[in-house]
């Protein structure tokens, strides 16, 4: 589809009680597979997956997207598919999507799940790298690193899966990657990209969450304890936002809850 930012790719199935998903950083419209498997295919309701501008089969715009065109490609693809108001389901970045979406485009979304939504800690870590380095080492050194490396990451990454230390790298995001299916770490590998990584730190850098004190819709987060890219405390610096969200803390998670607890998400789909 065209948008303003760009060329967007949308899987879309027609249906009532339509369901929005947005991925996050270093994922596509495929993360939400597990998910997809545990509700059942969302048992017959209208389902739009897209890949985020940048990501997965979605070409590189060819200026950073903040938030804002974030939120506008959004609505675009809505208004082009006449859903209507949609439940979002957003995981990390996505989630931060999603907020801003409620936001700034209020009759588009009747309500909001958030899987591992990257809020206040991620939003200090990016103004304050070397605070962060305390609070949130992983993600930190993570951007440092992306920084540094630049377009060698991805074949530093595929470098490591050929040894067979692919694991190691992705064991601070999952809690139990020896679980995990090959296919789940490949995935994380060839998403991960520099240049959207960096730009949707330095969007949250910029962001003002105190916007978010005007969502009005219901609004369900789930977060992993082990959750490298977040902390417990996020949930309540969001309660305090948004008076009325219900929080659950998942244990024996990490970042990816929809990958490693994909029944507990589902089952508050209709929280």
């Amino acid at each position: 589809m065209s948008t303003p930012v760009g060329s967007l790719v949308v899987h879309h199935r027609p249906g009532p009680d339509p369901v929005l998903l947005l991925h996050g950083v270093a994922g596509s419209w495929t993360t939400w597979t597990p998910l997809l498997d545990a509700a059942d295919g969302f048992r017959g309701r209208g389902v739009v997956l897209l890949d985020l501008p940048g990501w997965g089969a979605s070409p590189t715009p060819p200026a950073p997207v903040s938030i804002d065109d974030a939120a506008v490609t959004v609505s675009t693809v809505l208004d082009a598919l006449g859903t209507g108001p949609v439940q979002v389901i957003g995981h990390s970045m996505g989630a931060f999507v999603g907020l801003h979406l409620a936001v700034v485009l209020p009759a588009r979304v009747h309500s909001l799940l958030l899987v591992s939504p990257t809020t206040a800690a991620t939003v200090r870590a990016a103004r304050h790298p070397w605070r962060a380095l305390r609070t949130l080492p992983a993600y930190t050194l993570l951007r440092a690193g992306l920084l540094v490396t630049g377009r060698s990451a991805v074949p530093l990454l595929r470098g490591l899966a050929a040894v067979g230390l692919l694991r190691l790298f992705a064991a601070p995001v999952f809690t139990h990657v020896g679980r995990l299916d090959r296919s789940v770490l490949d995935a994380f590998v060839r998403e991960l990209r520099p240049r959207g990584f960096t730009a949707a730190a330095r969007a949250a850098a910029a962001y003002d969450t105190g916007r978010w004190t005007t969502i009005g819709c219901p609004v369900v987060a789930v977060l992993g304890r082990d959750d490298v890219f977040a902390r417990p405390a996020d949930l309540d610096d969001l309660r305090a936002l948004v008076p009325d969200a219900r929080t659950v803390l998942l244990d024996d998670c990490g970042h990816f809850a929809h990958v490693e607890h994909p029944a507990a998400v589902a089952a508050l789909l209709a929280a």
